[in-house]
């Protein structure tokens, strides 16, 4: 019982797709050809893209579906930040298009999912 319990968010598709889009942002920053100046960018980039199954995590071990359902909003937000910062990567020629289009298509994946969780808590 206790190991449910522990990796119940694991279960979840939200939580698994969010976790390998952070992997995968993760993976570009530590190519990202740019003056180390802006680092401070690239770590704001990486803690957004992981707030999201952090968010989605720590919502569902929290006592109630209102406090679960406020924990996947901030991730919905956190995705929101992550594409901007992509949006200003793209901007200044850090990443091409297709790298950003690619990541927009699994956030907004990701955001609907989110929408559909936070609806199915809330009408239970």
């Amino acid at each position: 019982m206790a190991q449910e319990v522990q990796t119940a968010y694991k279960d979840l598709q939200v939580w698994q797709k969010s976790m390998s889009l952070a992997t995968n942002i993760i993976n570009l920053t530590e190519n990202l050809e740019t003056n180390r100046k802006h680092y401070r960018l690239i770590e704001q980039l990486e803690a957004s893209v992981t707030s999201i199954p952090m968010n989605i995590a720590e919502g569902k071990g929290r006592e109630s579906k209102k406090e679960y359902i406020r924990f996947l909003y901030i991730a919905r937000g956190s995705v929101y930040e992550m594409l901007t910062l992509l949006d200003i990567f793209l901007r200044l020629g850090w990443i091409p298009k297709n790298v950003f289009s690619e990541y927009e298509q699994e956030a907004i994946e990701i955001i609907r999912m989110l929408k559909g969780l936070i609806n199915a808590i809330a009408r239970s």
